[in-house]
C-alpha cells in the first residue's frame, strides 16, 4: 500500500512540474500555403430606354393649370415612374426644346416649359439624348436654354453642344453605375434642314466623326458602349437599309448596345451572336400622334451582368406602353389591361397591342 502511495505522489509531482509548460502558448509554425486572392464581386446595372418624348400643342393644353401660368405633368408618368427609379440609368429621347418662358408650341417647332424637365427629373430620368431632327427648332437660344435647364436639374445630356468647349468635354458621355463604366454617344440623321447656328455643335450621322468618337473611348476604362441613334424613315415598320448599315458600322467600331428613335413606330430588334442588342425603334413614348400605331411604343429594360471578370451579358425585356387621353397617361400594358378605359380607348389600345405583337413576338 505504501509503495502504491509513493508511486502516486511521484506521478503528481511530475504533473505539477510539467503543467506550466503545457499551459504556455507555443509558437505557431508559419504556413507555406498562401491565402487565396479574394474574387472581386461581379458587377451589374440596369438601363431603361424609352422612345420619343414629344410635346404637341394638345399636350401643352392638357398640362396647363387653371392659373394659365403653370404646367403639371404628374399625371403623364405616374404609371411608369417606378421603372425609371428602379433603373440605374434611365434615358429619354428629348424631342423638344425647353424654356423658362413662353409662348410654348408644339409641331413643327417644339418649345416646352421647364416644368417638363422638372417632371422627368422627379421620375428619375438620368440622361437626355438631344441629337434629333427637332433639336434646333428654336435656334441657338433654344439649344442654350435647353442645355442650361438640363444642367441646372443635373440631368446628363449628350448629342448637342452649346459651343466647341462643351463639345470637347461632352462629345462622349461617361457614366458609371453599379461599378460598370458606360460610354454614351448620340447622333441624328439631320435637323429638318435648319442650319447650325454659329458655335452650336450637333452630332450627326457621319461615319468619319463617329469613328473618331468611338476610337477615343479607352476600352480599358470602359465596359459598355451605348449608341443612341435618331435614324430611319418616319412610320416605316421595318428598318431601312441605311439603319442596318449604320448598325453594322457601330458594332464594328465597338458599340455594344444601340437604341434607335425617329420612326415614331415600333420596329423589330436584333440580338447578334455576341449578345449585342440593336433596338431599331422604340416608337413614341409620349406624344399626341394618334394614328395607329403611333399612339404608343416600348420601354426597354436592359440588364447588364458581369459573368466573368470583364465579360458581360445583356438581358432585354420590352414593355409596351400606350398613351391614354385626355391626360396623356403613359400606360404599361399590364396597367392598361386592368384599369377602366372608355370604349374608344379600349378599342384603340387593343389595336395597338395586336399590332405590337406582330413585330415583337412573345409580348
Amino acid at each position: 500500500m505504501r509503495q502504491i502511495t509513493h508511486i502516486i505522489l511521484i506521478f503528481l509531482m511530475v504533473v505539477v512540474a510539467i503543467l506550466p509548460v503545457w499551459l504556455i502558448p507555443q509558437p505557431q509554425t508559419p504556413s507555406c500555403e498562401q491565402e487565396p486572392t479574394p474574387t472581386p464581386p461581379l458587377r451589374r446595372a440596369r438601363i431603361l430606354a424609352v422612345g420619343d418624348l414629344m410635346q404637341h400643342e394638345e399636350q401643352l393644353k392638357s398640362a396647363l393649370q387653371a392659373d394659365s401660368c403653370t404646367y403639371d405633368y404628374t399625371p403623364c408618368f405616374k404609371y411608369v415612374e417606378s421603372f425609371f427609379r428602379e433603373a440605374d440609368i434611365s434615358i429619354v429621347n428629348l424631342e423638344t426644346t425647353l424654356s423658362d418662358s413662353g409662348p410654348y408650341s408644339g409641331y413643327p417647332t417644339f418649345k416646352s416649359p421647364t416644368a417638363l424637365g422638372v417632371e422627368i427629373l422627379r421620375i428619375g430620368v438620368d440622361l437626355a439624348a438631344m441629337a434629333n431632327n427637332h433639336c434646333l427648332d428654336r435656334g441657338r437660344r433654344g439649344v442654350q436654354n435647353t442645355i442650361r435647364i438640363l444642367d441646372s436639374l443635373a440631368i446628363e445630356r449628350v448629342g448637342v453642344y452649346a459651343d466647341s468647349a462643351d463639345y470637347v468635354k461632352n462629345a462622349v458621355k461617361y457614366i458609371e453605375r453599379g461599378g460598370i463604366r458606360f460610354a454614351f454617344v448620340n447622333y441624328t440623321y439631320g435637323t429638318n434642314g435648319i442650319p447650325l447656328p454659329k458655335g452650336v455643335v450637333v452630332n450627326q450621322i457621319d461615319t468619319v466623326i463617329m469613328a473618331q468618337h468611338l476610337k477615343s473611348i479607352p476600352r480599358s476604362e470602359c465596359d459598355c458602349v451605348v449608341a443612341l441613334v435618331h435614324w430611319g424613315n418616319e412610320y416605316e415598320r421595318k428598318p431601312h437599309p441605311s439603319q442596318v448599315r449604320i448598325k453594322e458600322f457601330l458594332h464594328r467600331h465597338g458599340v455594344d448596345l444601340i437604341v434607335g428613335s425617329h420612326p415614331h413606330v415600333i420596329q423589330p430588334y436584333e440580338v447578334d451572336s455576341l449578345g449585342r442588342i440593336t433596338l431599331y425603334s422604340l416608337g413614341n413614348f409620349i406624344s399626341n400622334q394618334r394614328t395607329p400605331p403611333r399612339d404608343g411604343g416600348l420601354m426597354a429594360q436592359i440588364d447588364i451582368e458581369e459573368v466573368a471578370v470583364g465579360e458581360f451579358n445583356y438581358h432585354l425585356k420590352l414593355i409596351p406602353v400606350w398613351v391614354n387621353l385626355p391626360k396623356y397617361e403613359v400606360l404599361p400594358h399590364f396597367v392598361a389591361d386592368t384599369i377602366s378605359l372608355s370604349a374608344d380607348a379600349r378599342m384603340r389600345y387593343n389595336r395597338f397591342m395586336t399590332d405590337t405583337r406582330k413585330y415583337i413576338p412573345g409580348i
